[in-house]
């Protein structure tokens, strides 16, 4: 395996034997209504029964679960076993049908051609050094008219610290970045302690997806900003800067365009 992948996967593995943020299990209350809690926006529709559902990056024990309790016929890929091993427990407990892939969302190669009607995708492209390929394997496995909904980083909020200077939040990180980010002088919300991590350009996010063969058709930013919340917060520093972006796209009879060539760490 790719060492970038590599050292992720042992990070997620590790996140999920410590209990650490994302690697809580749906609850039995999300349960109860679980195409609304996964899916609030309303974006798969209002019955998701007999779908062909890919949870792409999403392992964890929650989003596979509730697609599968509303019905779908669910697949979760994660490069972590451990967060895998959450959705088949989950599935276990909850008498469900998912089938679990270990991988990375830029290497699909387990997976059919064209298979599936919608692609569920939460925060997991920043994990991988060239989103084309992960885009250029998307459009591979869906089917024409397929839904794709995806949450990314926005690319400023991984150039900026968790808390502001006397003159404010100062950009730390170059927009043109070749290569990994340098690890954050301070953990939080923004970035995940320990992993290896991507910024990702507004033309790689959004004109990169355009190219693989998709139409975007709608955007969300979720507001988690606090004006109120103490400085140094998550919440005071959303104020000031979204963290993420959310996007529903769908498939179109289109070819992606060829990829660009595969990012590879400089061997010294």
């Amino acid at each position: 395996m790719n060492p970038i992948l590599e050292h992720n996967r042992r990070v997620w593995d590790e996140r999920v034997q410590t209990q650490q943020r994302f690697t809580a299990t749906a609850s039995a209350k999300e349960m109860e209504t679980p195409l609304r809690t996964i899916d609030p926006l309303g974006w798969l529709g209002s019955d998701v029964t007999g779908q062909r559902i890919l949870c792409l990056g999403a392992g964890g024990g929650k989003h596979g679960p509730l697609l599968a309790a509303a019905g779908a016929h669910v697949t979760v890929v994660d490069i972590s076993p451990e967060m895998l091993r959450l959705d088949r427990e989950m599935a276990q407990t909850h008498r469900l049908q998912i089938e679990t892939v270990a991988a990375s969302i830029d290497d699909l190669a387990g997976l059919p051609d064209a298979n599936y009607d919608a692609v569920m995708q939460p925060v997991s492209t920043c994990y991988v050094p060239d989103i084309h390929l992960a885009y250029r394997e998307l459009a591979r496995v869906t089917r024409p008219g397929a839904v794709y909904i995806s949450r990314h980083k926005q690319p400023t909020s991984l150039q900026v610290g968790l808390s502001p200077g006397p003159q404010g939040f100062v950009i730390g990180e170059p927009y043109y970045l070749n290569g990994p980010l340098t690890p954050a002088a301070q953990t939080g919300p923004h970035r995940e302690r320990g992993a290896m991590e991507f910024l990702h350009r507004w033309d790689d996010l959004l004109g990169g997806l355009c190219r693989a063969g998709f139409v975007i058709e709608e955007v969300f930013e979720p507001k988690m900003g606090d004006a109120s919340a103490a400085p140094g917060s998550f919440e005071y520093r959303c104020h000031y800067l979204p963290p993420y972006i959310q996007l529903r796209a769908r498939r179109t009879d289109k070819p992606a365009a060829p990829a660009s060539a595969l990012w590879m760490p400089a061997v010294s």
